[in-house]
């Protein structure tokens, strides 16, 4: 069927006017759709993990210790007992490694003064100072402890000084009863050999080790105890009397200082312990 406007356009064509007329449209196909397979998957963003953290080191289960069985690292007790002065046992001793002390120590710290002493202190342990200088009593504690004896009219050079262990413990803690079970042949031996008339225990450790009271200080200073024959006097430390500076702490040492050299001065060759030592 012709369109009713061709005839009218075939003129104006004829007579030279052209483009008036749109073309008609071009409509353009309509696009496939796309099949599953070809649509585009969404994809989330990525993101960028974290890196690990880094694993933790599993702990090492510590290497028990392993004494030395040679006799230098670990002189027996029949090496010790056979020494005849103080200056043999010093000598046979000094590098003894029998316990964890001594792979830690700088300097071993053996003990010092009069050999044939009448009065004898034993403390607990060498601290920092008497690590660095191979001396017991030369810090803080060690100034107190002189002033201590001139306070009783002695001098350090005729009293005998001594620890329950040889070597500093770490941090300046109380020593193990292991560590202090490896040094009290040693001391003992000293002992034997400057064979006091009476001896001054500082502190509880000392207590503690050489006698096997666990009461504590408070309770025992000022009671005479013994050690074989030999009288023995309790009382504090002198590093807890600078942490407890009081009148009673200063009175109750100055007490028992005083009772230690009263039984010296009256005391004769042979005579019994003084009346409030128990037996032990």
């Amino acid at each position: 069927m012709t369109h009713p406007l061709r005839p009218w356009r075939d003129t104006l064509e004829e007579l030279g006017v052209v483009g008036l007329v749109p073309p008609p449209p071009v409509v353009p196909p309509a696009p496939e759709p796309l099949r599953a397979a070809e649509s585009p998957a969404w994809e989330p963003p990525k993101v960028a993990r974290p890196p690990a953290p880094p694993a933790r080191p599993q702990p090492v289960a510590p290497v028990p210790f392993m004494p030395p069985t040679d006799p230098v690292g670990c002189p027996s007790p029949e090496i010790v007992a056979a020494c005849a002065s103080l200056e043999e046992l010093e000598a046979r001793i000094q590098g003894c490694k029998a316990c964890p002390l001594g792979n830690h120590r700088l300097r071993f710290v053996f003990g010092e003064g009069d050999p044939k002493a009448r009065l004898m202190f034993i403390g607990e342990g060498p601290g920092q100072e008497e690590d660095l200088k191979g001396r017991p009593f030369v810090g803080r504690a060690g100034e107190l402890l002189d002033k201590m004896i001139a306070a009783i009219g002695l001098k350090r050079s005729q009293v005998y000084i001594a620890n329950v262990v040889k070597c500093r413990p770490p941090d300046n803690r109380t020593p193990t009863a292991q560590e202090a079970q490896r040094c009290l042949g040693y001391l003992h031996r000293q002992i034997q050999l400057v064979n006091p008339g009476a001896i001054v225990l500082l502190g509880k450790t000392p207590l503690q080790e050489l006698l096997g009271i666990t009461t504590g200080i408070t309770r025992i200073r000022g009671q005479w105890q013994r050690l074989g024959e030999i009288p023995v006097m309790p009382t504090f430390h002198p590093a807890y009397v600078l942490r407890q500076y009081t009148q009673e702490v200063r009175a109750a040492v100055w007490s028992d200082l005083k009772a230690a050299k009263a039984w010296l001065d009256k005391a004769e060759p042979n005579s019994t312990l003084p009346p409030s030592t128990e037996n032990r």
